[in-house]
């Protein structure tokens, strides 16, 4: 049966434009990394070389990353000028942290995520599962910075006053078990803002325990919060409230 060539072209253009996105990530990572966003969130509209002498980055990368990040909406072009520059809105997203709006952590997670690719193929091949302990790094961490947001904004405010009695039970003191906690940001946001209340985080992944210890200890609440490396099927205690 021969293919519809107009829907064929309209299939092709749909692929292109997610090779793009894909392209475009990796690009919204670096800039990440490299501070390119927070330098032209505080100089303003900059040209290439500006942009790259107060990175420390290299002008003719700087320059081929300016005009990608252009071309996809991520900065703006001024043809007058011929400087780049972040509207209001794309310095939040790109540059604050402590906004839910902020999407540099999703970017980091889910480029991070890419790099499981052989793992999960040869997945499909074996039927073995892969690990959330098997991924890069990256994806732990952008987990945690796309969400701390969300919940920094959301748990204590909106979500548990949401569910019927919990509120009360959190400020009259409970033991609280946070499972799957990752880097524990929930579990901190509760043990700050319920004095009374016991949390205990628990994850299965070491490394994102170790991370939740230091976020605690960082947050003086170490006294407050715990943290132990346990499965959610297996993780001890009882008598949780």
């Amino acid at each position: 049966m021969a293919a519809d060539q107009a829907k064929l072209e309209q299939f092709v253009g749909k692929a292109i434009g997610d090779l793009g996105a894909a392209l475009g990530a990796a690009l919204i990572v670096i800039g990440d990394k490299l501070g390119l966003y927070k330098a032209m969130a505080q100089a303003g509209p900059l040209l290439p070389a500006e942009l790259a002498g107060c990175t420390g980055t290299a002008e003719r990368y700087v320059r081929e990353w300016l005009n990608a990040q252009a071309a996809a909406g991520y900065v703006n072009y001024d043809a007058n000028t011929c400087r780049y520059f972040l509207s209001e809105e794309q310095a939040v997203a790109l540059t604050d942290e402590s906004s839910p709006a902020c999407v540099l952590g999703g970017f980091q997670a889910m480029t991070a995520a890419m790099k499981a690719e052989p793992k999960i193929t040869e997945g499909f091949r074996t039927g073995r599962g892969v690990g959330w302990h098997e991924h890069d790094p990256g994806l732990f961490q952008g987990t945690e910075r796309f969400f701390r947001p969300g919940y920094a904004a959301n748990l204590v405010k909106s979500w548990i006053p949401a569910l019927e009695g919990v509120e009360a039970k959190l400020q009259a003191g409970a033991r609280i078990a946070d499972v799957g906690c990752g880097h524990g940001v929930s579990a901190i946001l509760m043990a700050r803002a319920y004095p009374k209340s016991t949390v205990v985080g628990f994850d299965y992944h070491a490394p994102s325990i170790d991370r939740a210890r230091q976020l605690a200890a960082e947050a003086g609440l170490g006294d407050r919060v715990g943290f132990a490396v346990a499965a959610a099927k297996n993780y001890p205690g009882r008598d949780y409230d």
